[in-house]
C-alpha cells in the first residue's frame, strides 16, 4: 500500500490545485461574486469534491472558457477586470445548477461541441462574455452576463447567431434600460404605474430617464413605439408605464441576461425615476 502524502506534500496539492489556470480565474471573482465563486470554481474543476454535478457537456464549456481567459488574457488586465471575468463564469455555473434543478436540460444540438480547431459554436459566446465582464464598469451587469452562458446552454430554440445579438443588443444598453426591461418582464407579477409619465421634465434625472425610455421605444425593444406628431400640432397620447409591452427584441434580451432576477429594489428606483 502506498504510504499517505505527507504535510507538506498535501498542501504542496492543494495549492497547485488553487493555482490552475481557469480554476484561478473563477475564484477571483469572489471580488464581485462573493463565496459562490469559490464553490463554483470547486463544482467545475474538482466535480468530486461536491454532491452537485453539472452535465458534462456544460461543464466542460465553462472550464474551457475559464481555461482559455485566464491563459490567453490580453495584456495588460486589471486585477479587478480578471475577477469580473472569474465572476461571470462563476454567475453562469449557479444558475446552470438551478436550470437543472427547474428540469432544464442542456441542448444536444452541437452547441457545445467543439468541432474542427477544437472550438464549438458556444464558445465564441463564451469569448464576447469575458470580454463583456471585464469592459463593464458596472459590476451588477457581470452576473446577467454569466446568467447568459447558462440560459444559452439549456435554449435549444436559440443559434450560437441569435444569443450573440442578444448579447450586443444588451452591450448597447444603459443600466436603467435593462432595469426597465427587467420591470416590464414583470409587470403580471409586480403592476407598472398608471400615472403617464412627464411630458416636460425639469429634473435631470427624470429627463434622462425619460431618454432612456424613449431609446427603448425607438430601438424596438418595447412598444408601443414613440407616437408620431399629428397634423394641425393636436395633443398626443400620454405615456402610461401601464402601456408598456416588450417586444421579441425586448424578450430576447430580457430571457438571455435572466433580467426575472434583477433586485426588485433596483425596479422601484428606475420607475421612480420615470415620474
Amino acid at each position: 500500500m502506498r504510504p499517505p502524502p505527507s504535510g507538506s506534500a498535501m498542501i504542496d496539492a492543494v495549492e497547485q490545485l488553487e493555482e490552475t489556470p481557469g480554476r484561478a480565474l473563477v475564484e477571483s471573482g469572489a471580488l464581485v461574486a462573493g463565496t459562490m465563486a469559490r464553490t463554483a470554481a470547486g463544482l467545475l474543476f474538482d466535480p468530486g469534491s461536491s454532491r452537485v454535478r453539472l452535465h458534462d457537456g456544460l461543464a466542460a464549456w465553462l472550464r474551457r472558457t475559464a481555461t482559455d481567459a485566464d491563459v490567453e488574457a490580453p495584456s495588460p488586465v486589471s486585477a479587478r477586470a480578471r475577477c469580473r471575468a472569474g465572476a461571470a463564469l462563476a454567475f453562469a455555473t449557479e444558475l446552470s445548477v438551478t436550470r437543472a434543478a427547474q428540469g432544464r436540460t442542456v441542448r444536444t444540438d452541437g452547441f457545445l461541441t467543439p468541432g474542427p480547431g477544437g472550438r464549438a459554436p458556444a464558445d465564441e459566446i463564451g469569448e464576447a462574455v469575458v470580454l463583456a465582464a471585464r469592459g463593464t464598469a458596472e459590476e451588477w451587469r457581470v452576473r446577467h452576463l454569466g446568467y447568459l452562458l447558462a440560459e444559452a446552454a439549456v435554449a435549444a430554440d436559440l443559434d450560437a447567431a441569435v444569443v450573440a445579438r442578444g448579447l450586443r443588443l444588451a452591450g448597447s444598453l444603459t443600466g436603467r434600460q435593462l432595469v426597465l426591461l427587467a420591470a416590464v418582464g414583470r409587470r403580471e407579477r409586480i403592476p407598472l404605474p398608471i400615472a403617464p409619465v412627464p411630458q416636460d421634465p425639469r429634473g435631470w434625472t427624470t429627463w434622462a430617464a425619460l431618454e432612456d425610455l424613449g431609446e427603448l421605444q425607438r430601438g424596438g425593444l418595447l412598444d408601443p413605439p414613440p407616437p408620431t406628431p399629428r397634423p394641425g400640432g393636436s395633443a398626443l397620447p400620454r405615456l402610461r408605464p401601464a402601456d408598456l409591452r416588450l417586444t421579441r427584441r425586448g424578450v430576447l434580451v430580457h430571457r438571455l441576461l435572466a433580467l426575472e432576477f434583477v433586485r426588485d429594489e433596483a425596479v422601484t428606483e428606475a420607475l421612480a425615476d420615470l415620474a
